[in-house]
């Protein structure tokens, strides 16, 4: 279909992959290898959490969600990065590019909600640990789950619904490793202003989790630093010490990357910041939650048979 002299667009073109020659076997072999540990150890975490009634608690449920959102955010990205790493056809299709786009943000705003929902939690089991067991219960997890679910999955809609009834001619040369809001929309032969409003609706998503648990954590720490046990203190901060690290990853990469409104980074540095929170952020989970979380590590030690069983004998 034409418009004048030009053509309109069907599908995208990544220009920021490098070619067999220029190196990209090396960066797609590099990239295999980081996808296959965050899914294995994603899955692994999220196994070990169902199999081991040990861990069938509030934070390790979360965890368990988490790690089901890791795969799945992994993959919307992840997958296509390989195959233009080694194919000459950079191309995404303008479905494919929306369809990206849409589970890549509904994944990573649901992402956002149940690590709020665990700074809640955390909050509750720390600052009121005598009406803890009464009010996170399995069914307030799985309501919080459903909520985080349904307002990730149902707030881009709009957005994306929006993109795909632009009209897009010309250039279609993508400067990211992914499809998303500021790029695509760079390329649409129209005005986007509107979208200023969109990217202020977004900033009220990230600011209000951001918020939520940054002040729950500083009433954490304030409680803990009260406790009068050194072991204590020491118990309740190494609880807390994982959703700390993947917060501050997750929401530090998601604010530089959005929470700039006019402000424009260097091709280099948005492509900096997109593999901070697109792969290197799921890369490192895993270790977070399962390397540095001794109940974690006991569980897949009973899981593989490295612990004494009950009736059976240490190996």
């Amino acid at each position: 279909m034409t418009s004048g002299n030009q053509t309109r667009v069907t599908e995208f073109l990544f220009s920021m992959f490098l070619h067999l020659h220029e190196g990209g076997l090396l960066f797609f072999i590099l990239l295999l290898l980081i996808y296959g540990f965050i899914i294995t150890g994603n899955l692994m975490i999220f196994i070990v959490i169902q199999l081991d009634v040990a861990l069938h608690t509030p934070m390790y449920f979360f965890i368990c969600v988490l790690s089901f959102l890791e795969i799945w955010y992994a993959t919307t990205t992840i997958p296509k990065m390989l195959s233009c790493l080694v194919s000459e056809q950079k191309t995404i299709s303008l479905a494919g590019c929306l369809l990206q786009m849409y589970f890549f943000h509904s994944l990573g705003i649901t992402e956002g909600c149940v690590l709020t929902a665990m700074s809640i939690d955390r909050y509750i089991a720390i600052c009121n640990p005598l009406r803890y067991p009464t009010i996170m219960t399995p069914k307030l997890c799985i309501h919080l789950t459903a909520g985080s679910f349904f307002c990730g999955f149902l707030l881009v809609l709009p957005e994306i619904s929006w993109i795909g009834t632009l009209p897009f001619y010309g250039s279609n040369q993508i400067q990211q490793i992914f499809c998303d809001f500021t790029p695509v929309l760079s390329l649409a032969c129209t005005d986007t202003s509107l979208v200023v409003i969109v990217d202020a609706i977004h900033a009220v998503e990230i600011l209000a989790s951001f918020l939520v648990i940054a002040l729950s954590y500083l009433r954490i720490i304030v409680v803990i630093l009260q406790m009068p046990s050194a072991e204590g203190r020491h118990k309740a901060f190494s609880t807390c010490a994982a959703h700390l690290a993947v917060f501050l990853l997750f929401f530090g990469s998601v604010a530089v990357m959005y929470l700039r409104f006019s402000a424009t980074y260097s091709v280099f540095w948005d492509t900096a910041i997109a593999v901070t929170f697109v792969i290197l952020a799921p890369f490192l989970n895993p270790s977070i939650y399962s390397l540095r979380n001794k109940d974690m590590k006991d569980a897949i030690g009973r899981l593989f048979g490295y612990q004494k069983r009950a009736g059976g004998v240490e190996r």
